[in-house]
């Protein structure tokens, strides 16, 4: 796999794509900043590949924008509240860059760095394409304490799968909490909303929040709510209910509590996702307790993306899967604390294929 320049940061540091390919027609690009993707090209029923997540045609608008498309988010994806915790009895204040609160890692997090990339090689046991970006975030940066390093390892299955592997160690106690933050629209069609993609979530509850998206730290049963996804439904027919839990959000963007949480390895089926035009159907798989579904209500057409696009509210949607947002501050919350001698390990799976109807 061949390497192309995507780009140069103002420090004259190069920024590097590459592409994965293969036999059943999909496609993958990454780059560097961010280990970002940028592109994933997947066939509809007919057989014709487009790209189905948002982005940029420059480096430029991954290095100004604010949406954090296609990175990987972290140390802690999602919110963390005030931006302060504490671990081992001592108290850590984070940067806070979303109101009152943490998010996505802060001002700088692993989707405003570049990491370093790695093509490993296509082996008997390891027959298939990948690349694997690394990072190295030192004691301190937004506020985290010890120094952490995460590998995040991307590998493109002839079943159409994207499977992302993650590793991560550190020196001192910490959290780590990264997660992939693509916005998919299986359209292929950027000026067209996600309302007509029909969703399925394999949970019984949700963690409901509060005025700042900070859960309350209760469970709440889906059963007779507009969040209930157990059966598929098209995300458009509740989203403007008048729910307080939509209100808050401005729709969608909440964090589902998925069943049969077993820890790191127990992949199981999240959810699926349905574009009845195109037929593309995208299957999540994850070994994570939480899937956070953001139906882009705060996309508002001033990021200019891929060919000019304007992208709009819910142009597009992600899938995160993830610990529970503010699990530092809520012991009852699957926990995102690790240790020096222990490995952090995550799996999720983004499985693309198709339905006539």
């Amino acid at each position: 796999m061949k390497p192309s320049i995507f780009g140069v940061l103002a420090d004259g540091r190069e920024v590097r794509a590459y592409t994965l390919s293969n036999d059943a027609g999909m496609t993958a690009t990454f780059i560097e900043y961010g280990a970002a993707v940028t592109a994933l090209s997947v066939p509809d029923r007919a057989g014709r590949s487009s790209d189905v997540v948002l982005g940029y045609d420059s480096l430029d608008g991954y290095v100004r924008g604010s949406e954090f498309f296609g990175a990987v988010v972290g140390r802690y994806g999602n919110r963390i509240a005030g931006g302060r915790f504490t671990l081992d009895g001592q108290a850590f204040q984070l940067t806070v860059n979303d109101g009152a609160n943490h998010l996505h890692g802060g001002r700088t997090g692993f989707n405003k760095v570049l990491w370093e990339a790695e093509v490993p090689e296509v082996t008997e046991s390891a027959p298939l394409p990948s690349i694997r970006f690394a990072y190295t975030s030192p004691d301190g940066e937004e506020g985290y304490p010890g120094t952490v390093t995460l590998r995040v390892t991307y590998t493109l299955t002839e079943d159409n799968a994207l499977r992302i592997d993650y590793e991560g160690v550190t020196d001192a106690p910490t959290i780590l909490n990264p997660t992939q933050h693509s916005y998919f629209n299986l359209t292929g069609d950027f000026t067209r909303p996600i309302l007509d993609h029909v969703l399925a979530i394999e949970a019984d509850s949700f963690t409901p929040v509060d005025a700042g998206l900070i859960p309350t730290g209760e469970l709440q049963p889906l059963e007779g709510t507009p969040l209930d996804f157990r059966q598929p439904r098209a995300i458009g027919e509740r989203i403007g209910d008048a729910f307080d839990q939509l209100i808050l959000g401005k729709g969608y963007d909440h964090n589902w509590v998925l069943r049969g949480y077993a820890g790191p390895g127990g992949v199981r089926r999240a959810a699926e996702l349905y574009d009845p035009d195109s037929g593309r159907v995208m299957t999540v798989y994850t070994d994570q307790p939480g899937l956070q579904f953001y139906s882009g209500n705060f996309l508002a057409g001033t990021a200019v993306g891929k060919n000019g696009i304007a992208y709009g509210p819910r142009t597009g949607l992600c899938l995160e899967t993830q610990v529970f947002p503010d699990s530092p501050n809520r012991p009852d919350f699957p926990s995102a604390t690790l240790v020096p001698g222990q490995v952090y390990r995550q799996t999720t799976v983004y499985q693309f294929s198709t339905r006539n109807q």
